[in-house]
């Protein structure tokens, strides 16, 4: 992991992040209504983290686009909170702590921007990232929180920052 760059996402990123999630959410049978995977603006990922308070990053390992993950203040959420979005790595890139680098580097910008907590929404298919979301301090909720659109995600969680 010598060579992992972490940084902000470019408009060159765009076509291999989307390509990504839909890749992924097929991989584990979750691409359904209501998820990323029929999000209007997955293919222009760029222009939408332009919008104050969020941010998103690319993981990078030898020059290659392995995965990415972004806050966002989405809509209806309370105040000093924003969402974890769109955290997704490649297959050859998971279990090997990339996806830990990418939350503490959303962890730190959530703070940076002023942001109390950190909410995220994901599904039963996506079992194997819930783990490492708990270890990372989220806690469970039962309802959602804002209005993200993506009503097949029935898991809830927060994390307090």
């Amino acid at each position: 992991m010598d060579s992992l760059i972490i940084r902000p996402i470019k408009p060159h990123d765009n076509q291999a992040l989307a390509h990504l999630i839909r890749h992924v959410l097929t991989e584990f049978n979750a691409n359904k209504p209501g998820t990323a995977f029929f999000d209007k603006t997955l293919d222009s990922l760029s222009n939408v983290f332009t919008v104050e308070g969020s941010g998103y990053w690319v993981a990078e390992e030898n020059d290659v686009f392995i995965g990415g993950a972004g806050i966002y203040p989405t809509e209806g959420l309370p105040e000093g909170y924003c969402e974890l979005v769109k955290l997704y790595l490649h297959a050859g890139a998971r279990r090997k702590g990339i996806g830990k680098k990418l939350l503490d580097t959303c962890f730190s910008s959530a703070r940076i921007a002023g942001y109390t907590h950190i909410y995220l929404e994901t599904m039963p298919e996506l079992n194997a990232a819930i783990p490492v979301y708990e270890k990372a301090g989220f806690i469970y909720l039962k309802q959602p929180l804002g209005n993200s659109g993506h009503y097949y995600c029935t898991i809830r969680m927060v994390k307090k920052l």
